[in-house]
């Protein structure tokens, strides 16, 4: 089998082309992949070549972990039946490119127990499934509810929706940029400046901006609490007489895991949660590079799914 895949050939080249696929095995699915989120996070980074170095990481690679699609082919352990929706959270299905992570391409193979059972009715919002689980790993990091958000990017808002689907008070949420700042529902946006007197117990970072940090220590009280949610590609620094005086505490919060998924599905099957509204821009495989740089740098692009119903 051969598939369509992006790929970044190099740091700063993308391009469009057909890979080699692993044959599958019985604990295998094939997917027809449908819709693929496009990373302004991590993709940027893997694209720009500002990744930290980690294992597996080299290039030409196929990126992704935000893919929803149909089961075409389902082996016999796979747990899977052909004609599910399904979310891939990456794959490494290539002959000749690495999948990091993987998962932005037409066909992929997959094992069965590496997707997600979704039934979304609007089947692209599935492909926020990585997301929502990180913002939700991220909002039960603390045991205490968190009051301030920083970021009003898709993972600031479903860590918004989230804080409130889980039945806390709703938090404010700090944005730079006038043109993030609509789309609340149920929380206020504001810019940091107008938020003068406030103080927090627990405040989330959905920015990736290390340079935000030394401000929310400000705002913290007494032994209050940072939670790092974004992936900070610069190295991450304080001052530490600040946080010393507060007797801060500072938490990452990491990959998802399982339970967050479920956690997610949860509160989407009990209309307590929704996806609806992040999505702001679609493409086509063959305008990938365009879609990139939009994704990356058009602060109107919340969210850029690529659509895969079509490709060549």
């Amino acid at each position: 089998m051969r598939s369509a895949a992006i790929v970044f050939e190099k740091p700063g080249a993308l391009a469009v082309r057909r890979l080699a696929l692993n044959a599958p095995d019985t604990a295998d699915v094939v997917v027809a992949s449908h819709f693929s989120g496009v990373s302004s996070g991590t993709e940027k980074m893997l694209y720009e070549g500002t990744m930290p170095t980690f294992p597996g990481m080299r290039y030409p690679l196929v990126p992704g972990y935000e893919t929803v699609g149909t089961v075409v082919e389902a082996g016999a352990t796979s747990g899977r039946s052909v004609g599910d929706q399904v979310f891939v959270p990456g794959a490494n299905c290539y002959a000749d490119a690495a999948g990091l992570f993987g998962a932005s391409a037409a066909t992929l193979v997959v094992p069965g127990a590496r997707t997600v059972k979704t039934r979304f009715e609007r089947e692209e919002e599935a492909a926020l499934l990585a997301l929502a689980a990180t913002a939700h790993h991220a909002v039960c990091r603390s045991p205490r509810a968190a009051s301030l958000v920083i970021g009003h990017g898709v993972l600031g808002r479903l860590i918004a929706r989230i804080i409130l689907a889980t039945g806390n008070p709703p938090p404010t949420v700090w944005e730079t940029r006038d043109v993030r700042r609509a789309g609340a529902q149920g929380y206020t946006v504001t810019a940091p400046e107008a938020d003068r007197d406030l103080r927090h117990d627990v405040i989330i970072d959905a920015s990736g901006d290390a340079g935000v940090i030394d401000q929310a220590i400000g705002r913290l009280n007494r032994g209050g609490e940072l939670v790092l949610a974004g992936f900070y590609g610069e190295r991450v620094h304080f001052a530490f007489p600040a946080a010393f005086m507060k007797e801060a505490s500072i938490a990452i919060a990491a990959e998802f895991t399982p339970t967050d998924v479920q956690a997610v599905l949860n509160l989407v099957d009990q209309g307590r949660l929704s996806l609806h509204g992040l999505i702001t821009h679609f493409a086509a495989p063959a305008d990938a590079a365009s879609a990139y740089r939009t994704a990356f740098n058009d602060p109107d692009c919340l969210k850029m799914i690529i659509d895969w119903r079509n490709a060549a």
